[in-house]
C-alpha cells in the first residue's frame, strides 16, 4: 500500500518538479558517502617498487657476507609477497624464511624474540599459531603500522638477520 502512495504521490507533482527533487536527492546521497569515506582509516601496504628496493639490499648484504640465502617479505596477514631461493640454499630454507617473516609478522617483533622465549624455558610458546624460534626474520613497521615481515634464511642465524636488516634499512631511505 505505501509503494502506490510513494508512486502515486509522485505521478501527481508537476513535471519540472520530480527532477529538482531527484536531483536534490542524489546530492545529499553523494554528500552523504562523500563524508563516510573521509571517516575510513588510510593503510600503508607494501607496494611491487618497495619490495624490489628491500630485496635488492638485501641480495647486496648476501653478496658482502658471501652466502647464499632465501628471502622471502610477507603482508601484515603473512601472505606471501615475495620468495627468492637461490641455487645453492637449501630446500628447507623455502619454509624456514617463510616462518621467520610469519612470524614476525604476527608478532610484530623479531623472529629472534621467539628462539629467545624458547631458550629462557617457555616451550609453550611453540603452540602458539605462527610463532617460530629462529632468528632472521623482522617485522616491517612504518609509522607504528605493521606491513609485514622480511626474512632470510640459510645463513648462521645472526647473518641471516643482518641481511633481513638491510632489506629495512632500504625502507627507511
Amino acid at each position: 500500500m505505501a509503494r502506490r502512495f510513494v508512486l502515486a504521490s509522485c505521478a501527481m507533482l508537476k513535471p519540472n518538479l520530480l527532477p529538482t527533487l531527484l536531483t536534490l536527492a542524489s546530492t545529499i546521497l553523494a554528500f552523504a558517502v562523500t563524508s563516510l569515506a573521509g571517516d575510513l582509516p588510510s593503510k600503508k601496504y607494501l607496494d611491487l617498487a618497495t619490495v624490489k628496493k628491500m630485496i635488492a639490499a638485501s641480495e647486496a648484504e648476501a653478496q658482502r657476507q658471501k652466502v647464499e640465502v632465501t628471502l622471502v617479505i610477507v603482508d601484515e596477514a603473512g601472505n606471501l609477497l615475495f620468495l627468492e631461493r637461490p641455487d645453492k640454499a637449501p630446500l628447507n630454507t623455502l619454509q624456514w624464511a617463510q616462518k621467520k617473516a610469519r612470524h614476525a609478522a604476527f608478532y610484530r617483533a623479531p623472529s629472534k624474540d621467539a628462539a629467545d622465549t624458547v631458550k629462557n624455558g617457555n616451550v609453550a610458546a611453540l603452540s602458539y599459531p605462527e610463532f617460530f624460534p629462529g632468528q632472521g626474520g623482522l617485522p616491517i613497521i612504518v609509522d607504528g603500522q605493521i606491513l609485514g615481515g622480511i626474512a632470510a634464511s640459510g645463513a648462521k642465524s645472526e647473518i641471516d638477520e643482518l641481511i633481513a636488516q638491510a632489506g629495512l634499512d632500504a625502507l627507511k631511505k
